[in-house]
């Protein structure tokens, strides 16, 4: 599933292509044909992403929601775009570039008053201006959850998954099964340091940035551990594999 970072290059992309443009909007495979119709021909005045989630604001008032989930892709091309590939949901033709989306989760019409009520419900995202930090840090700390679980939860913080979440957790040697209530507000506050840090890195070269760019990934899906050599161990946390090094994370007592 995509993380954070790609919603907010998708969303940095599509406001240079796609706002103040009146854009064609159709539905190739016509699942979304009566809302495209709706669309249609109106000016794109603004695309902002929040965690895993896409608003486009048309001019009509009209919120274009995207959730990508599992498979979902936008794929961008010069205008005039040729014959649509695959199973397109929605077709977004601007003057300059045009954008298709296939797989998605979400894809549907909402009002500015939905936009809120979606949000709300998120943690601080720690891509957008004005996110609190202190909101995720409480969250971590008065919960009895493991933080490998609280780190996917988009309640508690919005835009982590499960790439980000194993890495944060091994270069701060955190065993992901520790309790919330059981670390240290240095350690919480560290981690959304680290992750703020990283998902800037993902935006601006538009992949997972971590350690280094050459060199991202330590945890992850690997065999050995990076830093030690160690075999990784996988758990399962929050219904999600995770892999940990048990002598650069182990379980707290």
């Amino acid at each position: 599933m995509p993380e954070g970072h790609t919603l907010h290059r998708l969303a940095k992309d599509q406001r240079r292509d796609l706002r103040g443009e009146k854009v064609a909007v159709s539905s190739p495979q016509g699942r979304f044909a009566d809302s495209a119709a709706r669309l249609d021909g109106h000016v794109v005045e603004r695309v902002d992403a929040y965690g895993k989630h896409l608003f486009t604001t048309f001019d009509s008032g009209d919120v274009l929601h995207v959730h990508l989930g599992l498979i979902g892709k936008f794929r961008r091309q010069a205008s005039p775009p040729v014959a649509p590939v695959g199973l397109v949901r929605v077709r977004l033709e601007g003057p300059v570039a045009t954008w298709d989306l296939s797989g998605p989760n979400v894809c549907r019409i909402i009002d500015p008053a939905e936009v809120e009520r979606v949000t709300s419900a998120l943690g601080p995202d720690p891509l957008r201006r004005g996110a609190r930090p202190d909101d995720f840090v409480d969250a971590v700390l008065r919960s009895r959850k493991p933080i490998g679980a609280l780190l996917l939860d988009q309640s508690v913080i919005a835009g982590i998954g499960n790439v980000f979440r194993a890495e944060v957790l091994h270069v701060h040697g955190i065993h992901p099964d520790t309790p919330g209530d059981r670390l240290d507000r240095a350690e919480v506050e560290a981690m959304w340091t680290t992750l703020q840090r990283w998902l800037r890195d993902g935006v601006r070269r538009n992949r997972i940035v971590t350690h280094t760019a050459d060199d991202p990934l330590h945890a992850y899906h690997r065999e050995e551990c990076r830093t030690c050599g160690t075999p990784l161990v996988a758990l399962e946390v929050a219904g999600r594999r995770i892999d940990h090094c048990p002598v650069c994370q182990p379980a707290r007592p």
